[in-house]
């Protein structure tokens, strides 16, 4: 692992940004902004699973309407996700978002930017300039010949300026490609020319299984660079999921932890029970919890408790019956895997006690 990039911080609310703070994971809404309820009950579903900044697409003046309403009622701070018309990000801002998402070349002349940047001044709020390979300027692919990394990192930079003309600082920076291989050299040439705090992600990854290998794949390389102080996942699926994957890789790295992990092994043929089914089971009532407990789910009793021996709990299967074992300790038998996932459930239960009662 490579010493991190050193950032200048920002404030986005009440959490730190850059400046040495722990990378931050971010998802956005995919709720119809102007339904206060719906959104607010993703928002809440999505920090169970811990995510620690939500945007929210702002379309038009009615969604606008609406963020008020999605600001008083989010427990983290929420960025605007704004295109072509600055407007919204004034209604943003005066509803009291933290932050915003723009791209400072799209929202019209000069005196637009300007009054946006004197709202997001006035209010304390963070602005993130998002550039992808999509939104490149014109004369920027006429220059470079295309969307290559050098014409997105120097799009960014540009607005950046426009920002610095201003006196804002507040700013972290975006660059996305479908690509891995391109969102990687980007933000390897973005990190060498500026200070800024830099949110990274590879955009229209794909669903979950090809999304979650590109992600993984991208994200990693950058993290262990020590490159990255905001992350999103962009999955084709439940944004929940985005939230899961993003702390998996967190903890892949070793950089940060939250809630169990879970080890199983693949199947083989020793396996005698449904062994995806448990482990899926496992997995979803440990979705949203918070305990630090290593769990494993075993597909033999013959190798279980040996290969999981540090499991804090472990289950495996044989045919008609599994054992649940603590440490590498059997204690209980059971026959039937309804009745094993049943008990396990019963000792999972009883071993989250015990790590709230210390």
């Amino acid at each position: 692992m490579q010493e991190k990039r050193i950032s200048r911080g920002i404030r986005l609310g009440k959490l730190t940004i850059g400046g040495g703070a722990p990378v931050m994971v971010q998802s956005m809404t995919n709720t119809d902004t102007r339904d206060v309820e719906a959104t607010l009950a993703q928002i809440d579903r999505l920090v169970r699973r811990g995510c620690e900044a939500v945007r929210v697409a702002v379309p038009d003046m009615t969604a606008a309407r609406a963020l008020r309403a999605l600001h008083d009622g989010s427990p983290v701070p929420l960025i605007a996700d704004i295109h072509f018309d600055y407007r919204l990000a004034l209604a943003a801002l005066e509803a009291g978002l933290e932050g915003l998402r723009i791209n400072p070349g799209n929202i019209g002349p000069r005196e637009h930017v300007d009054r946006v940047v004197d709202a997001a001044k006035a209010n304390g709020a963070v602005i993130r300039v998002g550039v992808n390979s999509g939104s490149v300027e014109k004369h920027l692919l006429q220059k470079y010949g295309g969307p290559c990394v050098e014409a997105m990192v120097e799009s960014a930079l540009s607005h950046v300026r426009m920002l610095e003309d201003r006196g804002f600082y507040d700013t972290k920076i975006s660059l996305k490609s479908s690509s891995v291989l391109d969102t990687i050299a980007a933000y390897r040439l973005l990190a060498r020319s500026c200070d800024y705090p830099l949110h990274i992600g590879v955009t229209e990854a794909g669903g979950l299984m090809r999304g979650t290998v590109k992600s993984a794949v991208g994200l990693g390389i950058l993290l262990h660079e020590g490159i990255g102080d905001t992350l999103r996942v962009s999955l084709t699926a439940d944004p929940a999921e985005e939230v899961t994957v993003a702390w998996e890789i967190l903890r892949a790295l070793g950089l940060r932890r939250r809630g169990p992990e879970i080890i199983s092994c693949p199947t083989c043929g020793r396996t005698e029970i449904d062994l995806f089914g448990l482990a899926r089971a496992v997995e979803d009532a440990l979705a949203e919890s918070t305990a630090d407990i290593k769990v494993a789910v075993m597909g033999c009793v013959v190798n279980g408790p040996g290969e999981a021996r540090e499991a804090d709990l472990g289950v495996a299967g044989g045919r008609d019956k599994g054992i649940i074992f603590r440490k590498g300790e059997v204690i209980r038998s059971v026959r039937g895997q309804d009745a094993l996932l049943a008990a396990f459930m019963e000792e999972l239960q009883r071993l989250l006690k015990e790590k709230e009662a210390h």
